[in-house]
């Protein structure tokens, strides 16, 4: 029987990598829905591949666009409103793959209809993961995460209690300018931020991972996901991303999880479960003798102190680090500020009266993060037209 499957983000990095995968196996599958936000000519090629009937494209002009064709047997959305005309019984699985603040309604939304969902949407995570974990516990939905590190961690533990678990380390690569001069900070270019020593990703995440902002925010999500205290993770400096977790165990026991720099193994295995096998490298000895673990320098990528104000329980202050930060890469892109300034402002906003409040406030609904993430947009805006 073909599994039937949803992809959220389908011309992303994560869902074409999905895409490639299921590509060679299609009699084995059957995608019940794709979605893309403005990318409607990959959107229709990835529907004619898999011969998709339901496929939802955000972007308001490419939809319009796309309704004037008029494709025959092809019913087309425009927002995610359309989950219950679209799905009449549980689906198998489904990749949750859209970036931002923006995939987060759209996977709360589609938890109903699924077995199993895999989430590679950070921001959702952070945000909203008491929303999410409570969905996922209604509907009897098997979560599974994508980012390698966590998804290395739930291998580790093999989808079992993490209470045994002493220490989680999490790696990072150091991004493009982990030897690059702290001074020189100040003229790093968006072109130059983007060139990523190890993975292939998208701008922001690149940005992030320049900043190291991406590590922070994993480690909150392994705070979320394995309901682990923020004393038993940390992040260590792996320059060669061969290995993407340790955890050690309170018996002494060590668990180290390496796989090549390639997102397509974490992929593959949330959605063949160890049922097909994938023919990857042979095991890199010369990686594995030359690890070169590192502590972060935290005066040269201050932005992991953020680690320290970010509260215990899940609450409206993540949605402000998020919401600024997501805005203040924008800006760097743009060239609107400085590489060195997305952490000083970010700092900026995190510390104001009016966001701190927010650590002892927990996110209640969708419509509570929405709200007060325009409004951390607004402020962000305000603040720097005054500098």
């Amino acid at each position: 029987m073909k599994k039937k499957i949803a992809i959220l983000g389908s011309t992303g990095t994560i869902g074409q990598n999905l895409i490639n995968i299921i590509k060679k196996d299609k009699k084995n599958f059957d995608i019940i829905v794709l979605s893309a936000h403005s990318n409607y000519k990959l959107l229709l090629k990835q529907s004619k591949i898999f011969n998709v009937k339901n496929i939802i494209i955000t972007d308001k002009k490419k939809y319009l666009l796309l309704k004037k064709k008029k494709i025959n047997g092809l019913n087309i959305f425009n927002n995610f409103k359309c989950f219950n005309k679209i799905f009449k019984i549980k689906i198998d699985y489904t990749m949750s793959a859209i970036s931002g603040l923006d995939g987060l309604e759209p996977t709360l939304d589609i938890i109903k209809y699924s077995k199993t969902i895999a989430i590679a949407n950070k921001e959702s995570i952070i945000c909203a993961w008491n929303l999410l974990k409570s969905k996922l516990d209604l509907y009897n939905t098997k979560f599974i995460p994508i980012d390698s590190e966590h998804f290395s961690i739930w291998f580790a533990l093999e989808q079992k209690t993490s209470l045994k678990v002493e220490k989680i380390y999490l790696t990072a690569s150091g991004g493009p300018f982990l030897s690059y001069p702290q001074n020189k900070f100040k003229t790093i270019t968006p072109k130059r931020a983007l060139k990523h020593p190890t993975w292939n990703m998208g701008n922001k995440i690149s940005i992030d991972s320049a900043t190291m902002m991406n590590k922070v925010f994993e480690l909150i999500e392994a705070k979320k996901i394995f309901n682990i205290d923020f004393k038993k993770i940390d992040i260590l400096i792996h320059r060669k991303s061969y290995i993407h977790a340790i955890v050690k165990f309170t018996n002494g026991m060590i668990k180290l999880i390496a796989h090549d720099t390639d997102m397509k193994i974490p992929i593959f295995n949330s959605i063949y479960l160890d049922k097909k096998i994938l023919k990857t490298s042979n095991l890199d000895i010369h990686k594995l003798n030359n690890l070169e673990l590192k502590e972060v320098d935290y005066d040269k990528f201050p932005i992991n102190k953020i680690l320290t104000i970010i509260p215990d329980k899940t609450s409206l202050f993540e949605t402000v680090l998020v919401t600024a930060n997501d805005f203040l890469v924008d800006l760097f892109l743009k060239k609107k500020i400085k590489f060195n300034e997305i952490h000083k402002y970010l700092f900026d906003i995190l510390n104001l009266n009016e966001f701190m409040t927010y650590k002892k406030k927990k996110p209640k609904t969708l419509m509570d993060i929405l709200i007060l993430s325009k409004k951390v947009r607004l402020k962000t805006i305000d603040i720097i037209n005054k500098n």
